[in-house]
């Protein structure tokens, strides 16, 4: 998929697990993973907005658009 999801790296720079992240934007650590894995579909504004709020950054700082290989497609 050409967004990179990088909630892990800002995690680790905050010093804060799934567990706590879920916790504070009102999701389970479940579907946090789902999203942080990159496995998921869509994001809602309102839980972007929650991530960004928790933890003090920008949408940019935690998804990125990687061009696809032309060959792995």
């Amino acid at each position: 998929m050409p967004i990179a999801v990088d909630i892990d790296v800002m995690l680790a720079r905050r010093k804060m697990s799934v567990g706590e992240l879920a916790d504070r934007i009102g999701i389970t650590p479940a579907n946090l993973a789902v999203l942080k894995n990159g496995r998921a579909k869509a994001v809602r504004f309102a839980t972007l907005a929650a991530l960004c709020e928790v933890l003090d950054c920008q949408p940019g700082d935690l998804l990125r658009w990687e061009a696809e290989d032309a060959a792995g497609e």
